[in-house]
């Protein structure tokens, strides 16, 4: 799968065992000398030493650059840290940094490739459902503030994202629900077949030994869109849907009480539930999205008033001075856009 953006464009592979073939598959789109892997102290254990050996035998130099797992490494000292590590490492601008991890790690290591040295070729292997089948894909990458998630970043585009489905065994099932959470969504906004899958799924190891097409659909929605708005000042706001509560639902939590997906959850359903009412939404809507994200233990009752959530909001990166756009969806499977005044904002959540 080619994610279609001229000079910029690259390749999704999706294959199982591919993480032990990622040597070979770097090799072919660089010739750098030197790899560095960034990975967390979570992920590293489990997968990788697997990838540097791997990159070692294709004839690359390599380091690993470890931090902290968790949204608290997405910060300003752990970017310096990073940064460091490279200089360190004697990093040139024709070197590859590799990440290895779930979107944490995909974001840090993807803003540190974009701009350290004023950018130099990363590649994604994600190693979570929620990575493989969002945050790897379409180069946005970032860190948090204290004010909020993602408000320091770029748009950089990776030059290979290598997606291997067998990782995901070693999920907990918490985390392989958060990244159901990004599938539902793409249910909702794109393609309604996937959402009724997800219905008829029995459970998790049905789950998993259909990962690969889940993956698949997913990355094969999010690629189009990226692909006819790299840069999210048009269609590709639809991939916003439930974020712009979530993201408020996270930072309420201190980014530990909910994960990404928990969030996203909270915020599909409260707008869904708003926008029923509303008339924009078909009848019924929200019961069935309920019910889905229920059966993965998804969390469907937000424990935060809404004007606590509403400053976060207010931050959003889809903020255009005194108005907002929000992603909405008219039924399962079609999303659409709704540009807002901030001053009305809160009553197209239901909490």
């Amino acid at each position: 799968m080619i994610v279609e953006l001229g000079a910029k464009s690259y390749e999704i592979k999706i294959a199982r065992g591919l993480l032990d073939a990622c040597g070979s598959a770097i090799g072919r789109i660089s010739s750098a000398a030197k790899a560095a892997v960034v990975s967390d102290d979570r992920v590293f254990p489990l997968y990788g030493e697997r990838v540097v050996q791997s990159l070692i035998r294709s004839g690359f130099q390599v380091q690993k650059i470890v931090v902290p797992q968790g949204e608290g490494s997405k910060s300003g000292a752990m970017l310096n840290h990073v940064y460091g590590a490279l200089a360190d490492f004697g990093f040139s601008r024709d070197d590859l940094l590799v990440t290895l991890g779930g979107g944490v790690v995909g974001d840090l290591g993807g803003l540190a490739a974009a701009t350290f040295m004023r950018g130099v070729p990363y590649v994604q292997i994600p190693t979570t459902l929620l990575a493989q089948v969002d945050s790897s894909v379409g180069g946005k990458v970032a860190i948090d503030l204290p004010q909020g998630k993602n408000l320091v970043g770029a748009f950089y585009q990776p030059k290979l994202v290598l997606i291997d489905p067998d990782v995901l065994t070693t999920l907990e099932p918490r985390v392989l629900h958060d990244g159901l959470a990004e599938v539902i969504k793409y249910g909702c906004i794109k393609d309604g077949s996937i959402f009724s899958c997800l219905e008829d799924v029995a459970g998790d190891r049905e789950l998993l030994a259909g990962a690969e097409q889940i993956i698949e659909k997913s990355c094969s929605i999010k690629a189009a869109i990226v692909a006819e708005d790299e840069f999210d000042r048009g269609q590709r706001m639809l991939l916003n849907f439930g974020h712009t509560l979530g993201h408020g639902v996270e930072k309420a939590g201190a980014y530990s009480r909910f994960t990404h997906g928990e969030g996203v959850a909270l915020g599909m359903l409260s707008i869904t539930r708003a926008t029923e009412k509303m008339g924009i939404t078909a009848s019924g809507t929200a019961a069935r999205m309920e019910k889905l994200l229920e059966k993965f233990n998804l969390p469907t009752r937000c424990e935060y008033p809404l004007p606590e959530l509403m400053s976060s909001m207010g931050l959003d990166k889809k903020r255009r001075g005194d108005r907002i756009t929000l992603a909405v969806i008219e039924s399962i499977g079609r999303g659409k856009l709704l540009e807002v005044p901030l001053a009305d904002l809160q009553k197209y959540f239901v909490v």
